[in-house]
């Protein structure tokens, strides 16, 4: 069941790339990421609402947990690494084409990859092996293709933009596989909803001081920022994404190598 859930938050993940290209073509990104986190924080805010002032929910899928600042803690980190790895990532993807930015991201997999084999010693079979090495192999041949575009990699900063939100998405994934594993398998055991609702809304209020203390004063000397309908499929398609993703986590026997690779 949790391989089937991996495949649908791929396909998800797909289409939330696209409109977010869309979205930032000639657009201001720290107002597009701060929209983003605050439809996102929209989409969930019902749930918690309704979880803390009923029982509707309860028994459902849809529940958020309640927690003090023992649980709260870990989403506050997390907010911190995945809009790290936003920041980076949506600058990059402005200024690189999606041929250049699909590849690198696609090497994230790759590292979470890594990192399960290394940090919860999940263990690779002959086929994920073979697949580590194409995908090294793939972004070897991806350095010399961009060049042909006109980019070099050695010193485009946009490259490493991209390849350090590659980085803290891989993070990202360990720490959710951390936060999702029960007490007994070394993890904190939390509930996946209330990982999604209250970091989608931490990710809201930081956005929004990063909003008004470095876009705000400067806008006039930066890129302008422009609506477009496309900004709001991105936070439809990232949050159904990520709830499938973290409900394909919460299964037993999920193994986040397997998941990053998909």
């Amino acid at each position: 069941m949790w391989l089937v859930l991996a495949f649908l938050s791929a396909a998800l993940l797909g289409f939330y790339d696209a409109f977010k290209k869309k979205a930032l073509s000639g657009n201001a990104v720290i107002p597009v990421l701060f929209l983003n986190t605050l439809f996102s924080s929209l989409i969930f805010l019902p749930f918690i609402v309704m979880s803390y002032t009923g029982n509707s929910l309860d028994g459902t899928m849809f529940h958020v947990a309640e927690g003090g600042w023992e649980v709260h803690k870990y989403i506050v980190l997390k907010s911190f690494i995945v809009l790290s790895s936003w920041i980076f990532g949506y600058f990059g993807m402005k200024h690189l084409p999606l041929t250049i930015v699909g590849p690198i991201n696609a090497t994230r997999p790759v590292m979470t990859l890594v990192g399960a084999l290394l940090v919860y010693g999940e263990v690779l079979n002959l086929y994920q092996w073979i697949g580590v090495i194409l995908a090294i192999i793939s972004f070897a041949m991806l350095s010399r293709s961009g060049k042909k575009e006109g980019i070099d990699f050695k010193h485009n900063k946009w490259i490493y933009f991209i390849v350090l939100a590659a980085v803290l998405g891989a993070i990202s994934g360990l720490y959710d596989k951390y936060l999702m594993a029960p007490p007994e398998n070394d993890g904190v055991g939390l509930d996946r909803m209330i990982v999604q609702s209250w970091y989608n809304i931490y990710q809201c209020f930081l956005m929004g001081a990063m909003l008004l203390m470095i876009w705000w004063p400067t806008k006039k000397n930066s890129t302008p920022f422009h609506w477009h309908w496309s900004i709001i499929f991105i936070s439809i398609f990232l949050s159904a994404a990520d709830f499938v993703y973290f409900y394909a986590l919460s299964l037993p026997g999920a193994m986040i190598s397997i998941v990053s690779m998909i």
